[in-house]
Parts: C-alpha cells; sequence; structure tokens
C-alpha cells in the first residue's frame, strides 16, 4: 500500500482530542471559544494537507509514513482511500464552521470539549478501514451528544433506545458475520442487522425519531454536528454495501426513496424550525442513500457527489437558523418575522444554501443531483420521479421557510442583529465552496466516478460473504479494504 509523505490521518485524529484535553486542563471560559477555533482550524488544515497529499500520491489508497498509533492499533486501520478522501476535509469542516459561528454568549451551553471529541472520533470513523474498530468508533460517536443531554437535564430516553440498539445491532450482526460460512444464505441474518443499524443511524422511516427528538432537545449546535456528516451513510457503504444482495440493497433503496419523499412533506408542514431543518435533512440524506443501494457508475457518483453538497449545503442551513435562533431565540414558522432589513446577508446565505440543498442550478448539488436522477431513471424510472418529487418538496420547503422568516412586517430592534465578522468569515466560505463546486464541478465529479467504478468493481469481483470472511479471518480488515487498486 502506498503512504503519504506526512502522518496527516493520525495527527488530523489526534489534534481535536489533545485539544479537548487542553481545554478542559485550561478551564479559562474567556478564551476557550477562541482556543477550540484555532483546534478546528488547524485540524481542517491537516485533513486538507491530506487530501492534497493522496491526490500527488495517485493511488486509490494509502496510509501514513509514521504511525505513531501502531501500539494501539494493528497496523493498516487508519487508511485514506477515494470513498474517503473528500469526507475528511468535508467533517473537518463542518465542525469548524459550527464552532466559528457561535455567539461567546452561547459558547457555555455549547459544550466545546464534547464538539472536540466528536470531530475527533468522527475523522476516525471516515479514516477507519477495521470493521470491529470501525463499530466501536461508530458506537463511540453516540456518546458526547448524551452527555450534553444528561448535563442539560432533557430526557435520553428516545436517544438511548435507539442509539442503544444500533450498539447492538451493530455489534451482534458483525459477530454472527464472522462466524458463518461465506457464500451461504446463512450471511442473509446478519446482513439484515447490519442494513438496519445503517438505516437506523441514517433515520430511514421508521426508525427517524430519535433526530427529531435530539434537533427538540439537545444544542442546535451538537444536532447539526451529530447529523451533517453523514455518518450512517458511512456505516452503509462500509459494512453493508460490498456483502448484500441486490434484493436487499433494492429494499434498502425502496425505504431510503418512501423516506424521502415523506421527510419533504413533511418538511412542509413544520412550524418548528429545527424540526423542518431535520426533515429537510432526513429527505436529503436519504436520497444518498437511494444513489448508493442502485450499485451503477451513475448512481453512485451522483450519490458519492451529493453526499458532499448535502452536507455542505445542510450544514450552512443549519448555520443560518442556529444565528436567528441566537438573536431572537427559537421561532415558529407560522407568522411572518420580517428580519431581511435587520440581517440581509444571512437571509442571501439562507437562501443559497437551502436551494444548494436541493441541486440548484449553479451550485455544488446541481450535477450531483442530475446524476443521481439519471442513474435512479436507467435502473427504474419511476424512482427517478419520485426523487424529482422529493426535491420539489424540499425546495418548496425552503421557500416558505424563507418568506416566512424574512419578509413581513419589519420589527426594528434597537441591537444590531447583523452577522458578526466570524459569522461572515463562515458565511463567506461556505458560499464560495458551494458556487465555486457548482461552476467547476470536473475535479470532484471525476474523482467521485472513479471511487464509484471501483466500488461497482468490489461487488461484481467478490461473491457476497467472501469479503468478510476473509477480513474476519485476518481480524482487522474491513470489506470494504479489499478494493483492488
Amino acid at each position: 500500500m502506498s503512504e503519504l509523505h506526512f502522518p496527516w490521518i493520525e495527527c488530523s485524529i489526534l489534534v481535536p482530542l489533545l485539544g479537548a484535553v487542553w481545554l478542559q486542563l485550561r478551564s479559562n471560559n474567556e478564551r476557550e471559544l477562541r482556543d477550540t477555533v484555532v483546534i478546528c482550524v488547524a485540524t481542517l488544515l491537516l485533513t486538507i494537507g491530506e487530501l492534497v497529499d493522496f491526490t500527488m500520491v495517485g493511488t486509490f489508497e494509502a496510509h501514513d509514513h509514521w504511525q505513531f498509533l501502531s501500539w494501539i492499533f494493528p497496523p493498516d486501520v487508519f487508511v485514506i482511500d477515494e470513498l474517503s478522501a473528500f469526507q475528511l476535509p468535508l467533517a473537518a469542516l463542518i465542525f469548524m464552521v459550527i464552532v466559528l459561528s457561535t455567539l461567546r454568549t452561547k459558547a457555555p451551553r455549547f459544550s466545546l470539549e464534547l464538539a472536540l471529541i466528536s470531530e475527533s472520533l468522527v475523522l476516525a470513523t471516515f479514516s477507519c478501514r477495521a470493521s470491529w474498530i470501525l463499530i466501536a468508533l461508530l458506537v463511540a460517536s453516540t456518546i458526547p451528544p448524551f452527555l450534553e443531554l444528561r448535563r442539560r437535564q432533557r430526557c435520553t430516553r428516545i436517544y438511548c433506545l435507539h442509539m442503544g440498539l444500533f450498539a447492538a445491532l451493530l455489534v451482534v450482526g458483525y459477530g454472527w458475520l464472522t462466524l458463518v460460512d461465506s457464500g451461504t444464505t446463512a450471511i442473509l441474518i446478519p446482513g439484515a442487522l447490519l442494513t438496519a443499524a445503517g438505516l437506523l443511524r441514517s433515520g430511514i422511516f421508521p426508525l427517524h425519531l430519535w433526530m427529531t427528538d435530539l434537533f427538540e432537545k439537545a444544542t442546535f449546535g451538537t444536532a447539526i454536528l451529530h447529523t451533517t456528516p453523514l455518518v450512517g451513510a458511512y456505516a452503509v457503504m462500509r459494512l453493508v454495501l460490498p456483502i448484500a444482495p441486490s434484493w436487499a440493497l433494492q429494499s434498502i433503496a425502496v425505504l431510503s426513496l418512501f423516506t424521502a419523499v415523506y421527510a419533504g412533506a413533511m418538511a412542509l408542514v413544520q412550524s418548528d424550525a429545527r424540526r423542518m431543518f431535520c426533515f429537510l435533512l432526513l429527505s436529503q440524506s436519504s436520497l444518498i442513500l437511494v444513489g448508493l443501494e442502485l450499485v451503477t457508475p451513475t448512481g453512485l457518483t451522483g450519490a458519492l457527489s451529493l453526499w458532499l453538497s448535502v452536507a455542505m449545503s445542510l450544514t450552512g442551513f443549519g448555520i443560518t437558523l442556529r444565528c436567528i435562533e441566537a438573536r431572537i431565540s427559537r421561532f415558529s414558522l407560522d407568522e411572518f418575522h420580517g428580519l431581511y432589513a435587520q440581517m440581509p446577508m444571512l437571509a442571501g446565505f439562507f437562501l443559497l444554501t437551502g436551494l444548494a440543498s436541493i441541486g440548484f442550478p449553479a451550485t455544488i448539488g446541481f450535477v450531483g443531483m442530475e446524476l443521481l436522477i439519471e442513474g435512479a431513471v436507467e435502473v427504474y424510472p419511476l424512482v427517478g420521479t419520485m426523487v424529482v418529487i422529493a426535491t420539489a418538496f424540499c425546495g418548496i420547503a425552503v421557500l416558505l421557510a424563507y418568506f416566512r422568516v424574512f419578509t413581513g412586517r419589519e420589527n426594528r430592534t434597537l441591537v444590531s442583529m447583523r452577522a458578526r465578522p466570524a459569522e461572515r468569515f463562515a458565511i463567506l466560505l461556505l458560499t464560495l465552496l458551494l458556487l465555486g463546486g457548482g461552476l467547476y464541478p470536473q475535479p470532484g465529479i471525476a474523482s467521485r466516478y472513479h471511487a464509484a467504478k471501483e466500488l461497482t468493481r468490489l461487488r461484481h469481483d467478490t461473491p457476497p460473504g467472501d469479503v468478510p470472511a476473509h477480513a474476519a479471518s485476518r481480524g482487522h480488515s474491513s470489506p470494504a479494504a479489499n478494493i483492488p487498486e
């Protein structure tokens, strides 16, 4: 396996983890937010360096030049490949802009230490190739939101039931998978358990209640960080996609498609801004699973491209709602608030990110959405129609929310409600990425297409059951680890 020229992967994982320890030891609330921003910026730069170095190496996968954590984990556990190369800087970007847009007065409610721990876990998850360690990281990533809910003295029953079931399905499913003979029908049961775990983590209907509960009870920043990186889609891609038979993938696609239409319709009728955002996220993330389960180069390319655009655009959309909440508290969509004159920059960013999430022309999601629809129509014409309907619902929901929040009779305040410099920087950065990726999409699309072809070749060349059994015999390699270079 090729090597990077610097230990980018392990450094990007360790920096936010050590930063959380640093914040805990200092206990200086006045400088805590600034220190967290510095840590998140450093982590983002490390992941960008990792992506650039990986591109220069020119292979499908690579690991660090030096491995600091080899005394803890087996070799080649943390690896970057074309499936995760863009997800790593994307995840680091999401955490940076959320922290950067946090008001100093709101920092005590939003745990910065838990945010850094979550960032370390997410980056480790996207870099992990070892199945048991990947499962441990997926389970561990559910703990920070639980700790915040307990600290805020909110009911954790729904969240604990769903995440407990998620952990049990992962452990039992993969444990069972390592015990059955490869190539037999016995693999269907553990495969179904892993599929259920991936669908639960992705919030696919009817396993989506934990997401609405999390947005209702946790801080908005924590809810965004726990959902927009789309860790559930990564779990499906790594653990389910290489082993699932075609009929199972079609079942996942049907459930995901129904969730996309259902969540889009629900976003239309929500009176609470947070719930509207939650259902919008559910609808668009479900479309990504629809593309992943098509297992055609075109559909997979659209899904992988849409993954980047949905995560980025909905993070920006969530930041806008969070900034408005920080100024006027939680608000309803049942009435007109007339905020455009007081925050024109946030109004423009609200409309841009909302439309970018549904693939509006000249935004980063346009080409990905077109490829997804084209790939879906090639397999099932009705699927393409339903994707268009779900997208239309989401677009109408975004426009309705825009008119409710920013139009109507103006209510002037004595205190300025315009965006702060840090918020302006986050808005400008995401705007450049959303529009730049839409106006010049070729590099990202080419990389996603190559990754899609490799993933398709993996399924065609490896019968169901062979890869997991071989991985289990080695003890630490994931099903996707055997994608040929």
